[in-house]
């Protein structure tokens, strides 16, 4: 029995394509006049508390309350959560790179190309983070400037992200639960329904014991986001979600990888 239960939940680790798309039908069932009045709502509510808070656009104001599912009370605490935080952490409005300069020599991100929503497209490189260089403060900056500069590029009428995390040749000098759980605690937290899918390939054994340790930290709606693809899948996978022309050369696609810091 025990072992059943076991082995049902490290297969609930793993998320499909299939899987994915019926969780993202279930997200689009929402009911459009509920959800335009638990908005208005939470509007009102934030005013209240904040009159800066006038100057939202209400897209950015759903995220935080589909984030909550529809809980006005809930969502409103969040929204000022996020407030506070940014104003503390980001108190001149954006991260320079000089402030995040050793996590950009290490060149472990990229950004170039977009989805097949026109949304731009995030490239991690596991293997080459190292947690002694630059240490969590600086790695949670570089989260922000990537994240501030992946959403500035959102077309109109889109608000979800792809990242690719590529794990090739990780291993334990790359280990940093302390930073991943960092790293998810902003993006659940502050940059609410931006992820679309969170491609994660080239997977080692090493890794799925991180894994295991970080899985509880992530809440249900973020779970489903992640998606495991075998390395005989890679191409296919990832054509299903970036064109051809938009999809990093290293991947079978055309276009050259760039660090973030360089995109334009």
């Amino acid at each position: 029995m025990d072992r059943r239960m076991k082995e049902e939940e490290e297969e609930d680790i793993f998320y499909s394509p299939e899987k994915m798309e019926a969780s993202d039908d279930e997200e689009n069932g929402l009911n459009d006049e509920d959800e335009k009045t638990m908005l208005s709502h939470l509007r009102v509510t934030l005013e209240k508390q904040d009159p800066s808070c006038k100057e939202i656009d209400d897209l950015t104001l759903r995220r935080f309350l589909r984030a909550r599912d529809l809980d006005v009370e809930k969502a409103s605490r969040m929204f000022i959560k996020y407030l506070t935080w940014r104003r503390s952490f980001v108190p001149k409005g954006s991260i320079s790179q000089s402030e995040i300069i050793n996590q950009l020599n290490n060149n472990k991100i990229y950004m170039q190309g977009t989805d097949t929503r026109g949304c731009p497209v995030l490239v991690v490189f596991g293997a080459k983070h190292f947690p002694s260089k630059g240490g969590t403060e600086e790695l949670k900056r570089l989260v922000v400037f990537a994240f501030d500069k992946l959403c500035s590029r959102i077309p109109d009428g889109q608000e979800k992200l792809t990242i690719i995390v590529d794990l090739q040749g990780y291993g334990y000098s790359n280990s940093d639960v302390r930073g991943y759980t960092a790293i998810l605690s902003i993006l659940q937290e502050y940059y609410p329904e931006r992820l679309g899918k969170v491609f994660m390939i080239h997977v080692p054994y090493i890794f799925m014991t991180v894994w295991k340790i970080i899985y509880p930290f992530i809440d249900k709606n973020t779970k489903k986001k992640f998606v495991f693809i075998e390395s005989k899948k890679l191409r296919a996978a990832l054509l299903e979600e970036i064109n051809e022309s938009q999809l990093p050369d290293i991947y079978g696609g055309k276009l050259k990888l760039i660090p973030i810091q360089d995109s334009t």
